[in-house]
């Protein structure tokens, strides 16, 4: 290779790191104007989605073509626009795979975070939010829509959940930190024989009867109002820690597993999954920035190894442990309690 196709090479391998922040504002944008869902409804014409979402000709033409460049439409000969097939299944906000929700949450919350990534370098403090749910949980709207953006954000999860586990082996589940006890809700909904308890704190017990109503579970799942660090735990054959460890430092990891294992019944299981480190730290790169995003928004957040995770479960007592892909980011541990 010539030295001059050498440079030039390295050079769009840094320019792409460094504008990848145009593609994420892209997607964000064109989510939070509800392009794809008016696009599920029929294809359009730039000048129709213009009138449609009201946007300005000057720049509408340049936005859509860009998002068709990136895969997430496609233009056809007589220009009009339509959903690729990745944003007809997760983009349009009527289709159960929807993960708008989170995506709007990481363009209004995580996104600026990121602005201030050096200044987290810098001083090791977290960049967004707080640590304290109190005052965060007295806006119910702002509470309402923050759940519903988890619930998009796992709806992978949820699907894969359901499916990997041999759920005839339990009669109840507990989810830990379950929010408005949506997961638990698609689990029990599709295991009927199992006794779904939601736990988390007081304030989320309306979004949870809420969200129940409008599942159709509201007989099938109960809340379990608790702080999961100090309070009791219900008994349960399985628990489960979904993307919660992560919000916790190490100490408060092994609190936590150590207070699981107390709580389980003889011969139940633990479920954790979150975005997992590779045990040498060589990846995955989505991983390993997640990382550095729970740092930003959370004073012990961060993503851990599976090493990690085995010394916090072997020293409570967990036997059996084991770790296995669960979607194209998250990885399940199990550990059994003999």
């Amino acid at each position: 290779m010539e030295a001059s196709d050498s440079v030039s090479s390295d050079l769009d391998f840094v320019m792409d790191i460094a504008s990848g922040f145009w593609r994420s504002r892209a997607l964000f944008s064109a989510v939070e104007l509800g392009l794809f869902t008016e696009l599920a409804q029929a294809p359009m014409t730039d000048e129709q989605i213009t009138v449609k979402l009201g946007l300005h000709p000057r720049a509408a033409q340049d936005f859509l073509d860009a998002l068709v460049a990136l895969g997430l439409l496609s233009r056809t000969g007589d220009g009009q626009y339509a959903n690729s097939v990745p944003a007809q299944r997760l983009l349009d906000r009527d289709q159960p795979g929807y993960v708008g929700g989170f995506l709007s949450f990481m363009g209004r919350a995580l996104y600026p975070a990121w602005g201030r990534l050096s200044d987290l370098l810098r001083t090791g403090r977290l960049q967004e939010g707080d640590d304290t749910f109190g005052e965060f949980y007295k806006d119910h709207d702002r509470v309402r829509g923050f759940m519903a953006a988890m619930d998009s954000a796992s709806a992978a999860v949820a699907a894969r959940l359901v499916e990997c586990v041999d759920w005839s082996r339990y009669r109840s589940v507990a989810d830990l930190g379950g929010a408005r006890g949506n997961l638990v809700a698609r689990i029990v909904s599709t295991h009927p024989h199992l006794r779904g308890v939601c736990v988390d704190l007081p304030p989320l017990k309306a979004h949870f009867d809420e969200h129940m109503a409008a599942l159709g579970t509201a007989g099938r799942v109960t809340f379990h109002a608790a702080d999961f660090r100090t309070d009791p735990l219900p008994e349960a054959d399985v628990m489960i820690f979904g993307h919660v460890l992560h919000d916790w430092d190490e100490p408060s990891r092994a609190l936590l597993v150590g207070r699981v294992y107390e709580a389980l019944a003889p011969g139940g299981d633990l479920l954790i999954y979150d975005e997992l480190i590779d045990d040498d730290r060589s990846g995955p790169a989505r991983s390993l920035l997640m990382s550095v995003n729970m740092k930003l928004v959370r004073s012990g957040g961060a993503e851990y190894t599976s090493a990690d995770a085995l010394s916090w479960l072997g020293a409570a007592g967990f036997q059996d442990i084991r770790t296995e892909p669960l979607t194209a980011t998250e990885r399940l541990i199990t550990a059994h309690k003999k």
